[in-house]
């Protein structure tokens, strides 16, 4: 199940890839997973919690180049159990999972969410490396996308000397239809986010079918719920900050002692080492540090290793003028907000799967002969 949802597959193209010409996007990397991921990025991880634990899944990106190929080799042979193996790292020792209790889940899932035996599969989405890609597509000539802060009077989110209207390459001119607000840039990549682990999640459902395990999606989007069960690193911000509220009303709610603290997700690790890494203020000194790495990320992902016999000669990078506006707008946000991304939390999750073992008696008792497969009742026979 859990190869099912993102497994290494070998070398091949199997993510979603956009702009091809001079000055479009390059691929992060050139090794296929079981789901597809914009521009190869792989931003999205799984989270595997049974009772005996939890464990994260690596993305491409967290194994060496060296290590890939003996992976691919795995997985072109089948050995997926030894695969799986050698692709998680145990991140907890015991069952943690958020209280089943209205505010983190709804009550419908009271009956039968977490059930003893059963396996719980959680996507999680870093979505700070996907938004500074997205930015350097947005930022690059061909878009030439402008945006602005529809908290701050719809001024230029930090981009002013970009605009085309002052020299710059970036379309500013709203007749034009390439204007967004920061809303709106930030919702796009929530949603493709979101479109990656929906990818996983028919993965599973389609597999649990398969091997005979009841399985279903459901809510898991709390901001916090399943990051604090896990222990992940927790960020606070006064609440008034985090929500965006005017100066006014910040010193009111503080003046009356209202004004608590949110702590939200903004990294993973354990025993010294860092499984999954924000392009936030918290690993980066710089924003423009966070974009350099995720420019690096795909430089090293694409050359570590790929299906080509001869990579060609020019492969098409980011260009300057984008990297630049990108890191403009980087810094803007962050000094203006205090975070990145403004509206939500730089991890998030959205849809959880839980498989389990079919209980035939209930079957039985309530349900038509034909509402379970013969694979089913095989594998959930005593």
């Amino acid at each position: 199940l859990a190869f099912a949802a993102c497994g290494v597959t070998g070398y091949a193209l199997a993510d979603l890839a956009y702009g091809k010409g001079q000055g479009g996007q390059m691929l992060a990397g050139m090794l296929g997973r079981t789901i597809a991921s914009p521009d190869a990025i792989h931003m999205t991880a799984v989270c595997v919690i049974n009772d005996r634990g939890a464990w994260l899944l690596k993305r491409p990106q967290d194994f060496s180049p060296g290590e890939i190929p003996a992976l691919a080799e795995l997985a072109q042979k089948g050995a997926l159990t030894e695969l799986y193996h050698q692709s998680r790292i145990q991140i907890k020792d015991r069952k943690s999972t958020p209280p089943v209790k209205p505010g983190a889940n709804f009550n419908i899932n009271r009956w039968s969410l977490y059930a003893a035996g059963g396996t719980y599969f959680l996507p999680v989405s870093e979505l700070t490396g996907l938004y500074i890609n997205a930015l350097l597509e947005a930022f690059d000539e061909a878009s030439g996308l402008f945006i602005v802060d529809e908290r701050n009077m719809l001024q230029p989110a930090g981009l002013k000397r970009f605009a085309a209207s002052r020299g710059g390459h970036l379309a500013d001119d709203p007749k034009e239809g390439r204007l967004l607000t920061i809303q709106a840039l930030e919702a796009c990549v929530a949603e493709a986010a979101a479109i990656e682990q929906g990818m996983m999640l028919q993965n599973l459902g389609l597999m649990a079918q398969a091997l005979g395990l009841g399985g279903f999606p459901n809510f898991a989007p709390h901001p916090s719920a399943w990051f604090e069960a896990l222990e992940f690193r927790l960020q606070p911000m006064a609440a008034s900050r985090y929500l965006g509220m005017p100066k006014a009303l910040s010193w009111l709610l503080g003046l009356l002692g209202k004004d608590g603290a949110v702590r939200y997700p903004v990294g993973l690790e354990r025993n010294g080492e860092t499984l999954l890494k924000t392009c936030t203020p918290t690993y980066y000194p710089r924003m423009r540090d966070a974009v350099e790495a995720v420019l690096q990320l795909k430089d090293q992902g694409f050359h570590g290793g790929s299906s080509w016999k001869e990579a060609p000669e020019k492969i098409p990078v980011p260009t300057r003028p984008a990297v630049e506006a990108a890191v403009a707008y980087c810094e803007y946000v962050t000094q203006r907000y205090g975070r990145f991304p403004v509206y939500n939390a730089p991890l998030r999750t959205v849809m959880g799967f839980q498989a389990t073992y079919v209980d035939l008696d209930f079957y039985d008792r309530f349900y038509r002969p034909e509402a379970l497969s013969a694979t089913q009742r095989a594998t959930s026979s005593p």
